[in-house]
């Protein structure tokens, strides 16, 4: 997955960057790596006045050259995904000040994107879900809602691994219609260790 970094200081540099005609809205990303259009990408958004990176989804539009002689960044339009307008408006609304900044994460989240299966812990059926985004103290749900403070388990097949691994959680806030954020819980002496190789394992494939 290529990951896009876009550091902004203020709200105005934000708004520079910010490409309000395309549906989803999207972003201007710095790069002087050539991108085809419809090329999937990570934004990492880095912006004073919000508490943590924003990594939000998307798709190359173009890319243009570096034109140093007329002062022209090298970079790519991207277009966020549909399903990202949530993580978008937060973003927008945090920035404007109409929205309280949550309190910092400790722990970066990682994008992912791989099919899960989550129950909750009294249904035996579990129902396909898609994870996007992993750290070793939680993760964001897509195609998936229980109400806030619900637990739920998770199945996740590692890469390499040929066996899934569950993993309990708590439904701690929703984004949009269908994402939901999941604190993970410990619930043996193992926990934090297999989740720490887990995210490691992500990182390094």
């Amino acid at each position: 997955m290529n990951i896009l970094r876009v550091r902004c200081h203020s709200l105005e540099e934000f708004e520079e960057h910010y490409q309000a005609d395309l549906p989803a809205g999207g972003m201007f990303c710095p790069t002087t790596t050539q991108l085809d259009p419809g090329t999937a990408v990570v934004v990492e958004l880095v912006c004073d006045g919000l508490p943590n990176k924003v990594l939000i989804r998307g798709n190359v539009v173009s890319w243009r050259p570096a034109l140093p002689r007329m002062r022209v960044r090298a970079g790519a339009i991207v277009a966020f995904e549909a399903d990202e307008v949530p993580k978008r408006n937060f973003v927008i609304q945090t920035l404007k000040g109409d929205r309280v900044a949550p309190r910092r994460r400790k722990h970066t989240r990682i994008p992912i994107g791989i099919p899960v299966k989550v129950r909750l812990p009294q249904d035996l059926q579990p129902l396909p879900a898609e994870l996007r985004e992993i750290s070793v103290s939680g993760g964001l749900l897509n195609g998936f809602q229980a109400a806030i403070g619900s637990d739920v388990i998770l199945e996740i097949q590692p890469p390499g691994a040929e066996t899934p691994f569950e993993l309990s959680g708590r439904v701690v806030y929703h984004a949009g219609p269908t994402q939901t954020g999941v604190r993970f819980l410990y619930r043996e002496g193992g926990g934090s260790r297999r989740l720490r190789e887990l995210v490691r394992r992500f990182k390094a494939a």
